[in-house]
């Protein structure tokens, strides 16, 4: 059972970051079993099948990162990566890099989780620029909706070049390269070395839902037209 993350699973992150070798991680590679692996392994489990108990006919897997970096994607970088990643999405045969997840990110200094998309087709966000031009109506609703939310926020990076203007509070989505809502920066605090994190988490994404079907059928519909 998941009863949150603790001090030495942020010792571990630190450790990483300024040891980033082999020797150095086999010598502390138990406690990077018992205080990193194990506990987000369990957190995912049970956010899974919380999540899974309310919104079955979406049919999510639960997959943690690897904490070992691709060898052939090192680019002067360690072997190990210093943070983990849980997502929920769709099965591998739903092209998941192409399509929206919900996440969770633990880092040494912090953690962060919401929804949005790996990746996101020019032709995707063609189209829902395009939608929020003629046919607004439904995320105008889940634009307010969202906006009264204290803890989670639009964010993404934005184009350089602008692609237009939409009114207030659609601007808050027109020139991002890909849609994402989450809850911001947190530093470590109680709630990550808490079981209030499982809730916390289904919560969320429970209330992001709505968002999450609505690019998902965006995605949908652009591979159509591509």
């Amino acid at each position: 059972m998941f009863t949150g993350f603790t001090q030495q699973t942020q010792d571990f992150l630190w450790g990483i970051r300024f040891n980033n070798d082999r020797t150095w991680f086999m010598e502390h590679k138990q406690a990077y079993i018992d205080h990193v692996q194990r506990p987000i392994n369990e957190l995912a489990r049970e956010v899974l099948a919380q999540f899974n108990d309310k919104h079955a006919k979406l049919g999510m897997e639960a997959h943690v990162s690897r904490i070992y970096r691709d060898a052939r994607r090192l680019h002067g970088r360690g072997p190990y990566k210093d943070h983990l990643w849980i997502s929920l999405r769709a099965p591998k045969a739903d092209r998941w890099t192409l399509r929206p997840e919900f996440w969770f990110g633990l880092h040494p200094d912090g953690y962060i989780y919401g929804m949005g998309m790996y990746e996101a087709k020019p032709i995707m966000m063609e189209r829902f620029r395009r939608e929020l031009d003629e046919t607004p109506k439904q995320m105008l609703a889940l634009t307010k909706k969202l906006l009264k939310r204290t803890d989670l926020f639009i964010d993404g990076e934005e184009y350089k070049r602008p692609k237009g203007t939409a009114p207030a509070p659609l601007n808050l989505w027109y020139n991002r390269k890909a849609p994402d809502i989450n809850c911001r920066w947190r530093e470590w605090d109680e709630l990550l070395m808490s079981q209030s994190l499982v809730p916390t988490l289904v919560e969320a994404y429970d209330f992001l839902v709505p968002y999450y079907e609505y690019f998902r059928e965006l995605c949908i519909h652009s591979e159509t037209e591509g």
